[in-house]
């Protein structure tokens, strides 16, 4: 069991059939923000993001660009998903790839574990695939095609053609923990969060699950299955155990007990693998499932859900280049209620800059350095006596902490940055109706000078301690 201190946090492992786009990094900022909370707060802190490049989206994507899985991922690694870390400002403590043996390693590990206990059998699986999604497909989760796709079911998400897929596979008996995948829900409401992806991930599960085919047997490039040298594990049951692999599954269960179980930070569109597969495969393992899933929005460009096939991906650095690392984080955590969906455009983001970072921090900021090297020689001062304009400073800070605080653990972003925000707004109303540069025309009042300089000083370094969290 984790110690009541612990915070471990994971991004969901990225595909690596392309480069990186905003809905991406939105992803990572989000658990990046919430990890440096806790790790400013004294928490023991562990932020885990990594690659998946397992799966038949891959094979297919090497082939086409003329090389091999393992090269291709190589290079999209090396080139663009670890980069982006750097381009975002990322504090992750660990990245994982899907193809390092300390993975592949524990997946077999795992896998044989639940083929000793009778959680897996063989058998034949015969059903609609989507490539895109690496996932077979209900018939409610297929709609008509349009344009060169008319007249054809395709997947909801990729608006393009499923494949029918017939073979023999191993599968898990996922119908098994129906029952106490529901309990679990209802013990623990908060287990899947926002209520809304809770709502549907409940619906689901109620309607009856199926057991869940976990080889294929059709292509090679992945996992071997460890009694079977024929098939490899799909690709979702490998990803999935990336978050116990990589903190220390069968290799140091010492580092396992105090990191696991870890808070998952998905985006909606797969929740459903993470609050249903996933903990049922730690149930039959016997492992403690997560302490929450959070599946977040979608980043809307032009009214649809960002999208590398769809040509509506918007590189990160394309924004970072012109409005830097800061403002970035500081836009979509911002304008965005965090768990909806939220549009973006160059006219909100350029907008909010100017309006809140540069003529509200930054003005701020940049008034209180400049006085504080114009009459202090660029120390703060001490404060001397303080008036109730200090003290409402003061309790305006202490509220603004505590509220940030209570929203952050709601994983309501959004509502601590705007919490944050009120010392902002407070400290420039507070500079205007002191007027620090009348009182430096006058030694009498160079305490009281001292005193409205240390209080906007130390206020700003509060909030912008809690913002750049």
């Amino acid at each position: 069991m984790a110690s009541g201190d612990s915070f471990y946090i994971t991004t969901p492992i990225f595909y690596v059939n392309d480069v990186p786009h905003i809905g991406h990094a939105y992803t990572e900022v989000a658990a990046d923000v919430l990890a440096r909370w806790h790790r400013q707060s004294g928490d023991d802190t562990w932020l885990l993001t990594g690659t998946d490049e397992h799966g038949q989206k891959i094979l297919r994507t090497a082939v086409a660009n003329e090389t091999t899985p393992k090269a291709w991922a190589t290079k999209l690694v090396e080139e663009a998903w670890q980069p982006l870390l750097q381009t975002i400002d990322m504090s992750n403590d660990d990245f994982i790839r899907t193809t390092e043996e300390r993975h592949e390693t524990g997946v077999q590990r795992f896998l044989q574990h639940l083929y000793d206990e009778g959680h897996i059998y063989a058998g034949e699986y015969e059903g609609f695939y989507c490539v895109g999604c690496e996932e077979y497909k209900q018939p409610s989760d297929l709609v008509d095609g349009t344009g060169a796709f008319e007249h054809q079911k395709v997947c909801a998400i990729h608006s393009k053609p499923v494949e029918l897929l017939q073979e023999k596979n191993y599968f898990f008996r996922m119908s098994a923990f129906q029952e106490r995948l529901l309990d679990l829900y209802e013990t623990r409401p908060d287990f899947i969060q926002p209520e809304s992806v809770r709502n549907e991930i409940v619906s689901f599960v109620r309607r009856g699950l199926e057991d869940l085919s976990i080889s294929r047997s059709t292509f090679d490039w992945g996992v071997k299955v460890p009694w079977d040298d024929d098939h490899v594990v799909y690709v979702w049951f490998d990803a999935l155990l990336n978050y116990v692999t990589a903190a220390g599954y069968g290799q140091d269960d010492e580092t396992l007990a105090r990191r696991w179980p870890a808070v998952h930070l998905v985006g909606k569109d797969i929740a459903r693998f993470h609050a249903v597969i996933w903990p049922a495969m730690l149930m039959a393992a016997g492992l403690e499932v997560p302490k929450h899933v959070f599946g977040h929005g979608w980043l809307l460009v032009g009214g649809e859900k960002m999208s590398k096939s769809k040509l509506t991906g918007i590189a990160p650095q394309d924004i970072t280049d012109t409005f830097g690392s800061d403002a970035f984080r500081y836009y979509f955590l911002r304008a965005i209620a965090f768990g909806q969906d939220g549009s973006f455009s160059w006219e909100d983001l350029s907008a909010r800059y100017q309006a809140e970072l540069a003529n509200g921090f930054g003005n701020l900021a940049s008034r209180v350095i400049a006085m504080l090297a114009k009459y202090f020689d660029g120390a703060v001062p001490a404060a001397g006596e303080e008036t109730a304009a200090e003290a409402r400073i003061h309790q305006v800070v202490e509220a603004a902490v505590a509220d940030a605080d209570a929203a952050i653990s709601r994983f309501a972003i959004h509502e601590a940055i705007a919490s944050v925000w009120t010392i902002v707004d407070e400290l420039n109303g507070y500079i205007t109706e002191q007027q620090p540069w009348v009182l430096a025309k006058d030694d009498a009042t160079r305490e009281r000078l001292g005193t409205v300089l240390n209080t906007t000083a130390e206020g700003c370094a509060r909030s912008r301690c809690c913002s750049r969290r």
